[in-house]
């Protein structure tokens, strides 16, 4: 990194791969040592969680220290066309990710329409977690994963590949590293997040405007989670609601991917 560089924005677009990956090691041994101390951490994989990405935010931290600008991005993030694109993205993004689900769904019934045998394997459980339990996932969820992931894909990731193999290709890669740490269900939808997250960064140059896109993605599906939305959704009349938002979010995120990244790809050619 470059510690010369006084702007927020600048300097966290200079921090390097490889410090990232050394700063993330030292993250993982300080974790270690801390369980190793506390051993009832490790007993509680969200709290675990916790203590490892309190040490990379302390990394984050000291890689930014003495940067100025931080203030004037958390005031446009309350400007009203960005306050407006992030509750599109997310929105659009948050229903979209329940088309595995739909999916799912659909094709019991496909199945059980073409097999008279067939015994739906549809069981939507309910969240049952302690009070304790849900607090340390609510807080990794929620408060934690918004701001590290951020970092990681789109403040160091995506900043340093669009340098060596270009916008799109490093949009590519990057959102692809970050889809592949989400559950089976939720990559497709999680890697078209990290390309619409690749495109605010980008043309905003604000990673707290995608810290607050992420934030408000993640307490919503955590909201959904616990009231057990999913059980609305599996049978008529909520599967065909389900059904036209799904295909509406489709399109929409489509042409917000295909029409931004062909006018970020114009305004860096």
């Amino acid at each position: 990194m470059d510690r010369e560089v006084s702007n927020f924005n600048v300097r966290l677009r200079t921090i390097k791969i490889r410090e990232l990956i050394a700063g993330i090691i030292i993250a993982a041994i300080a974790c270690g040592i801390t369980m190793a101390i506390f051993p009832q951490i490790a007993e509680n994989d969200d709290l675990m969680m916790i203590v490892l990405l309190t040490f990379v935010l302390l990394f984050f931290a000291w890689c930014l220290k003495g940067t100025t600008g931080v203030s004037t991005n958390v005031e446009n993030v309350l400007l009203k066309d960005n306050r407006k694109e992030i509750l599109y993205v997310m929105i659009i993004n948050l229903i979209f990710a329940h088309i595995f689900l739909l999916l799912i769904v659909l094709l019991d019934m496909l199945l059980g329409m073409t097999d008279p045998s067939w015994v739906s394997g549809i069981d939507i459980d309910s969240v049952d977690l302690t009070p304790s339990a849900f607090m340390f996932s609510a807080i990794a969820s929620i408060i934690f994963a918004p701001i590290i992931e951020e970092l990681i894909f789109r403040g160091v990731l995506f900043n340093r590949l669009k340098i060596r193999v270009g916008i799109v290709p490093a949009m590519i890669l990057s959102s692809f590293l970050f889809a592949i740490g989400h559950d089976f269900g939720g990559i497709v939808s999680a890697f078209l997040f990290g390309i619409c997250m690749c495109i605010l960064y980008l043309k905003t140059d604000n990673i707290f405007i995608t810290m607050s896109v992420h934030f408000l993605n993640n307490l919503l599906a955590t909201f959904l989670e616990v009231v057990n939305s999913d059980a609305l959704f599996v049978h008529p009349p909520g599967l065909f609601i389900l059904a036209i938002a799904v295909a509406i979010a489709t399109v929409l995120l489509i042409k917000y991917i295909f029409e931004e990244t062909s006018k970020l790809r114009k305004a860096y050619s």
